[in-house]
């Protein structure tokens, strides 16, 4: 039998799947939002929802966390986010990078993963952060590259290109999608892959 017919293990493939990795969630607030200049709000927002959806559908850990919020400086994570992660709890700080927050890497540890699926805002600060501390630690990390947004297109830009020299791997929501799912024969989640394909491909315009 040739290598190819051989089924791979999930938990140790090199690419991501349902069983190897998790969704990292950080600082979707109003605020943080209404400040990205380096793409529609909207468009950030429908993005982020489809991430987690995702998640959702593919049963990944998911950590979510916000700045702020105990202190009344910052509002809670955008509702429509919210109301997908209904049953995650949420890690308040007050650190911009949240990777300096013990209870954010603790829940990062909890998780058992390796692989992070990682979106934050703002790319140059709240993704940027903890993505290279991230790695620094031996997690992989990949930022989901249109649910993300920086304060000018070039801050974006600029944030993306210093994650990726420091060995992150850039993907798109249909690149994500697509490699959880990975085969047609995973029955239970085709639907849903079905549909979340569709929705990214209007939003992130394909």
């Amino acid at each position: 039998m040739s290598n190819a017919a051989q089924p791979r293990n999930p938990q140790t493939d090199h690419l991501l799947t349902p069983e190897n990795a998790a969704l990292v969630v950080i600082d979707y607030q109003p605020t943080q939002i209404h400040s990205v200049g380096s793409a529609r709000a909207s468009d950030i927002i429908n993005n982020i929802v489809l991430v987690a959806r995702a998640a959702k559908t593919f049963d990944l850990p998911v950590v979510l966390t916000t700045v702020n919020v105990a202190t009344t400086r910052n509002q809670d994570t955008i509702p429509p986010l919210r109301e997908v992660l209904s049953d995650v709890e949420s890690i308040d700080r007050t650190t911009m990078n949240s990777w300096e927050d013990p209870a954010f890497v603790a829940a990062v540890e909890r998780t058992g993963r390796k692989k992070l699926i990682m979106c934050a805002l703002w790319t140059e600060v709240c993704l940027a952060f903890p993505a290279i501390d991230a790695m620094r630690e031996g997690y992989e990390v990949y930022p989901v590259v249109d649910a993300v947004g920086g304060t000018s297109l070039l801050a974006h830009e600029t944030a993306l290109r210093r994650i990726e020299q420091q060995g992150a791997q850039l993907i798109t929501i249909p690149q994500l999608i697509c490699e959880l799912q990975r085969d047609w024969a995973r029955d239970e989640t085709v639907r849903e892959f079905s549909d979340l394909m569709f929705e990214a491909r209007a939003f992130v315009g394909m």
